[in-house]
């Protein structure tokens, strides 16, 4: 069963990703430009989309990546090496007015000067960039450096205010953003560890898929489908399906996250790490609480009840926050986080449709005890 649920999250993954390729294709532009080929980038949610024009050498490009207006982004290539530092870029940020502008810079060291300037490589056009719906696009072409097809790529994004630059996060994504593109094939080889940026994505579906979603619905089919008296017991060997697969499928994607945090050094998020230790230690409290079960006509069943639910409904807002701060570490394309809340709020609109329909047959059970009771209803003197 296990490999099967694992199966299932690594189709999610490939859905995900053959989502992002559909997004990357399907994006449109101003003045009604269109390019060939696109790649959806493994970080800071951007992409990278460019016509190759083989017979002279250039290419026609436009980066795109989700940021504040007050932040800005950047993309270049580095003729020198992989390494930020000798990168020659595009900054595109705003100025107080809101208006647009495209900064030309050799990145000469990691404390650049950030002069205006020409770049390592022909700019066969004045470059422009608009910000539209939260996203950054620069537009440029560009003569491909040494006339080879194959580049080092750097994208970046980072804060500011009114024009002014700001220094970009030296850890997680921002120093992951590099690889090396082929503009003819549109193959792409990550300089930093592809492997690592595939775990961290398997990590984050597993949790996704365990913690925010399977859990949630195994909680919903213990808390409505028992009302229904053709549903016992079966409901509650669903209930018993769901959160065993979502543990399971929940302490993998655990212990992958501590693996990955062992290996990161120097880079620690700690709200993200301790949230998902305490939803680890509250998940496995509600695991031994199906051993420690008593029966319905027990005196300690109401307190294990509160136990039970109060640990359970405590796990589930948890994991939803974690989610969407791994979200944040992430950044990846904006589709997985409006995905997630389109989940959650699938999930909250079913659980609302659900509790009114339990309530109402609760209410009406209770009205026809009371009618069908000896001591239910009164005649007109009083007596039953």
């Amino acid at each position: 069963m296990a490999w099967r649920l694992l199966a299932g999250v690594l189709l999610l993954q490939l859905a995900a990703s053959a989502a992002g390729q559909q997004q990357c294709l399907s994006a449109t532009f101003q003045n009604g430009r269109t390019f060939l080929k696109c790649n959806p980038l493994p970080v800071l949610g951007a992409s990278l989309h460019w016509t190759h024009h083989a017979e002279n050498g250039t290419a026609d490009v436009a980066f795109r990546a989700p940021q504040q207006s007050s932040g800005w982004v950047a993309w270049g290539i580095n003729t020198r090496g992989t390494a930020m530092p000798g990168s020659s870029v595009f900054i595109a940020s705003q100025d107080g007015s809101g208006a647009v502008s495209v900064l030309m810079t050799v990145l000469e060291s990691t404390s650049p000067s950030l002069t205006n300037g020409s770049l390592s490589f022909d700019v066969l056009s004045p470059p422009s960039a608009d910000y539209t719906n939260g996203v950054y696009t620069i537009f440029a072409t560009i003569a491909l450096p040494n006339n080879s097809t194959t580049q080092n790529t750097v994208w970046q994004a980072g804060p500011g205010s009114t024009g002014n630059v700001g220094q970009h996060a030296t850890s997680g994504p921002n120093v992951q953003s590099m690889l090396r593109l082929d503009f003819s094939s549109g193959q792409s080889t990550g300089t930093a560890s592809n492997s690592r940026l595939h775990r961290r994505n398997i990590h984050g579906i597993l949790n996704a898929v365990s913690w925010g979603i399977l859990i949630p619905m195994g909680a919903m089919i213990a808390r409505y489908l028992r009302v229904f008296e053709a549903a016992d017991p079966a409901w509650f060997y669903l209930h018993i399906t769901c959160q065993l697969s979502g543990y399971i499928l929940g302490v993998a994607g655990w212990a992958l996250g501590l693996k990955l945090g062992s290996e990161s050094k120097g880079i620690t998020y700690s709200a993200h790490r301790n949230i998902g230790i305490a939803i680890f230690c509250l998940a496995t409290l509600q695991v031994f609480a199906l051993l420690l079960r008593p029966d319905k006509k027990n005196k300690y069943r109401f307190y294990w009840n509160i136990y039970h639910h109060s640990v359970g409904y405590s796990a589930i807002v948890l994991a939803a926050v974690n989610i969407f701060k791994g979200l944040d570490i992430l950044k990846p394309a904006s589709g997985w986080k409006r995905s997630y809340i389109a989940i959650l709020a699938t999930l909250a609109g079913v659980a609302l449709l659900l509790e009114a329909i339990t309530w109402a047959i609760v209410l009406r059970r209770k009205k026809s005890d009371k009618s069908s009771s000896p001591y239910g209803a009164t005649n007109g003197n009083g007596r039953a």
